[in-house]
């Protein structure tokens, strides 16, 4: 590979790492925001909660402007959106102020989640695809370890009323240096041919590919798939014949956050106290878990490419039963037969079932979904297709964490924990018997490994449908 492919990967993955900064940045802050701004239960719910409101209208609408401006200034919108995001947050005098700038630092996050793997697959040859998309999942990881790292040593260093704004205002550093690094990237090729810039994408392509052989045969499968559907210059998107694409987005991203990944991310201090640590241990704890989280995930960049999609999922499956099945169980035994008496040996064992979970969702879904997404749609609806799946994504993230506190505070964690292990009984299903493996498929290609085909003047339609 070109070091030009390795920067631009690099590049667009920093939006991953303050993706993944922001996601788990709140699990720290959102105790002493809290006090504070003397907020019950349910306001301080709905304010952790904004920031997902904002990434579903990020994920819902970054796709027709991804798809009309282009990859790189959308990449800049969000670069944008985070240092706002930051500094609003850090400053905030009041909880609606907080809510506005959580607000738009979440109309980043959810815009990053698509357009930084469709930016990635793009600049990228697809023998190296998914360890190159995986990165924007890497850096997630990264992001959500330095989070939790940078919430305990704030915690240790400066734990007085207004450790909260240091937390969230660390943000702006890494949103900085993105922004600075842009301009060293190109446009995607592929994008440059669906606006009519031959020669920018010809070129562009002559710098990413480490051959010309290469380059013109990639000119060439791109001409192929942007002419079988230019009598369609506006793509519908939701036809029958792209109902296969979509339905497999719909559900990676359904199951991704039905395993309870983000409320547990989001709360995961509450959740080690509340299973017997102390508030200290609680911090580190979930340090613990972020460290996990990136060690599962490197594991999994190494065989994606290798071993495939469907195998890590099937792993991931599997584990996310053995995790969430333990985790149940030990919270329905301290909660039942000692009367919800948490100690020390419970504290750990949750986090033992934690750290087991975490790397069954990095090894599986965290290192496949934005490949997996960014891969199945073809060129004319891939930024619709990754908003929908984004979209999809971030809802769930939504339910699922306004409901984890709730529904732990009525029923117990056990019930909690029950809830995700059915859905990820649905999950292993699904993988075993509807998912289809994309290892290695060039893009252009993708049509045909799914079932899609181009009926002659007209739309998408699949074979069978």
């Amino acid at each position: 590979m070109k070091p030009l492919v390795i920067r631009s990967a690099v590049v667009a993955a920093l939006g991953g790492l303050i993706f993944g900064f922001d996601t788990a940045v709140i699990s720290g802050a959102e105790e002493q925001i809290q006090h504070v701004f003397a907020l019950s239960d349910a306001k301080l719910g709905f304010t952790v909660t904004t920031a997902l409101i904002g990434t579903i209208v990020g994920a819902l609408t970054a796709g027709r402007p991804a798809d009309r401006y282009g990859r790189k200034k959308v990449l800049y919108a969000i670069g944008i959106f985070y240092v706002l995001g930051a500094v609003g947050s850090a400053l905030a005098t009041n909880v609606e102020t907080l809510m506005a700038f959580r607000f738009l630092g979440g109309l980043g996050v959810g815009a990053a989640s698509v357009c930084a793997p469709i930016y990635t697959a793009e600049v990228a040859p697809a023998a190296h695809r998914g360890r190159l998309v995986g990165l924007v999942q890497f850096n997630i990881v990264l992001g959500i370890l330095l989070a939790y790292a940078s919430n305990a040593v704030v915690r240790a260093l400066a734990d007085g009323e207004h450790a909260w704004r240091w937390m969230l205002g660390v943000m702006v550093l890494p949103a900085v240096v993105f922004l600075l690094l842009l301009p060293t990237v190109p446009e995607t090729p592929r994008w440059l041919a669906t606006a009519g810039r031959w020669d920018e994408a010809s070129a562009t392509c002559n710098r990413l590919c480490s051959t010309p052989q290469e380059a013109d045969f990639e000119m060439a499968e791109i001409r192929a798939s942007l002419a079988a559907a230019e009598n369609a210059p506006s793509v519908p998107f939701f036809t029958p014949g792209h109902r296969k694409v979509i339905l497999l987005a719909i559900a990676i991203a359904f199951f991704n956050q039905m395993s309870g990944i983000n409320a547990i991310l989001y709360y995961a201090p509450r959740v080690m106290q509340q299973a017997g640590a102390s508030t200290s241990a609680a911090y580190w704890m979930s340090v613990a878990v972020g460290a996990m989280n990136l060690v599962a995930t490197m594991a999994a960049l190494t065989v994606i490419d290798k071993i495939g999609r469907r195998r890590l999922m099937i792993v991931g499956s599997i584990g996310y039963l053995i995790s969430l099945g333990f985790l149940a169980g030990v919270m329905f035994y301290y909660e039942d037969a000692r009367g919800g008496a948490f100690t020390t040996t419970s504290s750990v064992l949750v986090l033992a079932g934690l750290m087991v979970f975490i790397a069954a969702h990095a090894f599986g879904q965290g290192s496949v979904i934005w490949v997996f997404i960014s891969e199945i749609f073809p060129n004319r609806i891939r930024g619709r297709g990754q908003s929908l799946g984004s979209l999809t994504h971030w809802v769930f993230a939504a339910i699922t964490s306004f409901a984890f506190p709730p529904i732990i505070g009525a029923f117990g964690g056990g019930v909690a924990f029950s809830i995700f292990f059915i859905a990820m009984l649905g999950q292993l299903a699904w993988v075993l018997k509807v998912m289809p493996e994309t290892k290695g498929v060039p893009l252009e290609e993708m049509e045909a490994k799914l079932g899609l085909t181009h009926e002659p003047g007209g739309p998408l339609t699949a074979r069978g449908h």
